[in-house]
């Protein structure tokens, strides 16, 4: 943590964290107005943990706009204040930073809305409604008190503990805002810290409260956890504290063993959240670790027990494929080609599994090109985040057996040119060849022409490929104009 110089009084000063000129500007247009005036919340959290921040929220006690537009003044920012006046709020960015002014508020909150009922307040009661004691720490920017840390709930004691905690009544907190039993997971998971007892018990049994949060802020909140160093953490304390099957009751189903005469399978949920977070060191595209999260998603509805066999899953990654429009849907996730990217994921993890247990043939791995296109090597990220087993020599030869299906696709990548190839001879040439509408001979057609290519007995040219177009338009009866 940053370094604290203790004051008369016990506070503790930390001008000399302040570096940027912009907190001193600030103070100086506060003290010219006689507004208090602090940075509060999480950047100062960021501030003592040594983490960089850019987004610098500003509290003063009076107006936020009024401080917003003169500051914007004084550094010669023109038009670049945005206003919320409904929220009594306002932005503007100077320079790499975005920082958000407010004035000093006090809330009440309906049980049926977490929108609050705010009214004019000061510093007290500012941080007192804020979700976590970590996040309620104000640093004075007036001149006669800069830099001066005010901490009421001992955040300082609770970063150096690793420790999130409400700073009131935590049944009452997340009552009135259920967003926050998600913010309290999340920050755990983002900091590696412990959400403290009774505040866990309070998610817990407000955990039926979330229902009134919308889903585009619950989805926020879950790519946030996604995207923690280690996001296994975050979805185990959502799944015990019960939030999991309220927001995701398709990951929850994948939790728990079932046993025929003696024969288990693995529990699925903490094999997802051991295949995320082995991927997490590899990759920050959000929609991969979205796709690892849901890759054994349709475990549940596949599950058999076959005689001989043990358990198995046939199809689990083609109705997972499925699944996933409509879990997109409701979460609010986009219904876009980021969504098309995780059912390509999901729907092909297998193949390089299989590939890898088996001989590797040509033909086979310019299949699994062909279908995985560009996004051949976050598949193969994913598919060896995917191994999990406690047996080390199982994990070695795992591993063997991808790296010589990885060094098989450079190879056929560059001797065939398959990926995300386009068939030599195009369906406008061979209806102009044989002077034929569009229908289904011009499929058959190119449809050959393609599973000759993949299967390797023709080269991927025009020339190979035009012989393959006329030997098979003779074979339908069609000859050329």
């Amino acid at each position: 943590m940053a370094e604290r110089e203790k004051v008369p009084g016990g506070a503790i000063q930390m001008a000399s964290q302040l570096r940027r000129p912009v907190f001193r500007k600030i103070g100086e247009v506060a003290d010219a107005l006689q507004l208090e005036v602090y940075v509060i919340g999480g950047y100062v959290r960021d501030l003592l943990l040594k983490r960089r921040s850019n987004d610098i929220d500003i509290m003063a006690v009076g107006s936020g706009i009024d401080l917003a537009e003169a500051v914007a003044g004084a550094l010669g920012i023109k038009g670049g204040v945005v206003v919320f006046r409904n929220f009594g709020t306002a932005m503007l960015r100077y320079r790499n930073l975005d920082i958000e002014f407010a004035g000093a508020r006090k809330e009440s909150y309906r049980h049926d809305s977490r929108k609050p009922w705010v009214e004019d307040g000061t510093l007290t009661d500012d941080q007192r409604r804020r979700d976590f004691t970590i996040n309620a720490m104000a640093i004075s920017l007036n001149g006669g008190t800069y830099g001066r840390l005010t901490d009421p709930f001992d955040g300082v004691g609770d970063l150096m503990r690793k420790l999130i905690r409400t700073p009131l009544d935590p049944d009452i907190t997340f009552s009135d805002d259920p967003l926050r039993m998600m913010r309290a997971i999340r920050f755990a998971t983002q900091l590696n810290f412990e959400v403290e007892d009774e505040t866990l018990k309070a998610v817990s049994r407000n955990r039926e409260r979330i229902k009134i949060v919308s889903a585009e802020r619950v989805a926020d909140e879950l790519n946030k956890i996604i995207m923690a160093g280690q996001p296994g953490r975050g979805f185990i304390m959502l799944e015990e504290t019960g939030l999991l099957e309220i927001i995701f009751p398709e990951l929850a189903r994948l939790k728990g063993v079932e046993s025929v005469r003696g024969i288990a399978h693995k529990d699925n949920f903490y094999h997802t959240l051991k295949v995320l977070d082995q991927l997490a060191p590899h990759t920050d595209n959000l929609w991969l670790r979205w796709s690892a999260l849901l890759h054994d998603i349709a475990k549940p509805a596949t599950r058999r027990f076959v005689e001989g066999q043990g358990w198995t899953f046939y199809g689990h990654n083609i109705l997972g494929a499925r699944m996933i429009p409509a879990i997109f849907r409701r979460m609010k996730l986009p219904m876009n080609e980021k969504m098309k990217y995780v059912q390509k994921m999901v729907d092909l993890h297998m193949r390089p599994i299989v590939l890898s247990e088996e001989e590797v043939t040509d033909s086979a791995v310019r299949r699994l090109l062909y279908e995985a296109g560009d996004d051949i090597d976050d598949l193969m990220t994913l598919c060896e985040a995917d191994i999990t087993s406690k047996n080390l020599n199982k994990v070695r030869k795992h591993f063997g057996n991808f790296q010589l299906v990885r060094r098989k696709l450079r190879e056929i990548d560059e001797k065939d040119a398959i990926r995300n190839f386009q068939p030599p001879v195009t369906g406008e040439e061979i209806m102009a060849v044989f002077g034929i509408p569009p229908g289904k001979e011009v499929g058959i057609i190119k449809n050959a022409i393609k599973e000759a290519i993949l299967d390797g007995t023709i080269g991927n040219n025009h020339e190979e490929a035009r012989t393959l177009m006329l030997e098979k338009a003779a074979e339908l009866g069609l000859t050329p104009k």
